[in-house]
């Protein structure tokens, strides 16, 4: 296995790339690794290695939404938690090292995954965003701090400062996006009769979008701007977009129900065993 660099330091908020450290929890869950190097459940067909992919990299697959079949660069040997693997979706590549950093990995605890994010920002703070949201934990807390600091080569609050600055940036963009369509409704009030209903669906969307954003849940913010400026556009079908900004959330919000439709489809194409990603479900 490849040795961590003791020069490498975690990246946050880097105009090209982050680099994050996470500790690991749980080994959980077992899966396979097919004859072509691609991740896959625990029953599939073409049964080669078993690899142990553990809670924090589940859950930055997941948070990736729709992505490429993960495909290990380094399978696991006779430790079946020590892999390097690599996945994207769309511009967004992620790359995720599972190494021991104490322990002689004797347990699920002895672990770290090293989380390297390629592309705009803006996507990578979403993923990290939802990938804190989905642990419900700190990642950088460390079962053994030396140990970890020294490994990583960062003290655990410079390791927090670079997650959460991740974090901060992308809930300021949802903000920023809730702000733009609440503009939007309050400068159709009074405009013509007949619209206050739907404009008060609007305001409730709204509601329901900031609550969703205190609970750190992005998916149930996506979900409320969409209701609204649904809303929006049936209160004024004929109107121009008013801004740059609106129109490039209504084409976001169709993308939106198109992946949320494509992964409907192949939720049930993974009760086939056939799917080429590991999950694409979204957590409320």
């Amino acid at each position: 296995m490849e040795e961590v660099s003791s020069s490498r330091k975690p990246l946050g908020c880097d105009p090209n790339n982050s680099l994050l450290f996470a500790q690991v929890i749980s080994g959980e869950p077992k899966m396979i690794i097919d004859g072509e190097g691609f991740l896959r459940s625990v029953n599939w067909h073409d049964k080669k290695n078993n690899v142990y992919l553990g809670d924090v990299a589940n859950v930055s697959l997941r948070s990736l939404g729709p992505h490429d079949p993960p495909k290990f660069i380094k399978k696991p040997d006779f430790d079946e938690q020590r892999w390097v693997l690599t996945s994207s979706a769309g511009e967004l590549k992620i790359k995720i090292t599972s190494d021991v950093y104490w322990g002689f990995g004797l347990f699920s605890k002895c672990f770290f995954n090293i989380i390297e994010l390629t592309g705009p920002l803006s996507l990578r703070a979403r993923c990290v965003h939802d990938i804190m949201a989905s642990l419900g934990r700190n990642p950088w807390e460390a079962s053994r701090v030396k140990k970890f600091e020294k490994e990583t080569n960062a003290t655990i609050s410079q390791h927090g400062k670079c997650w959460e600055e991740l974090v901060k940036y992308a809930r300021d963009e949802m903000e920023e996006e809730i702000k733009i369509v609440e503009e939007e409704v309050k400068s159709l009030i009074g405009t013509e009769k007949g619209i206050e209903r739907i404009l008060e669906l609007a305001k409730y969307a709204i509601e329901d979008a900031r609550a969703a954003l205190l609970d750190r849940n992005a998916p149930a913010v996506e979900r409320a701007l969409g209701r609204a400026i649904t809303a929006l556009i049936e209160a004024k079908p004929n109107t121009e977009v008013r801004s740059s900004e609106l129109e490039s959330l209504i084409i976001r919000v169709e993308n939106i129900d198109i992946r949320n439709k494509d992964e409907q489809i192949n939720a049930s194409d993974l009760l086939k065993n056939d799917i080429d990603f590991v999950d694409l479900t979204e957590s409320e």
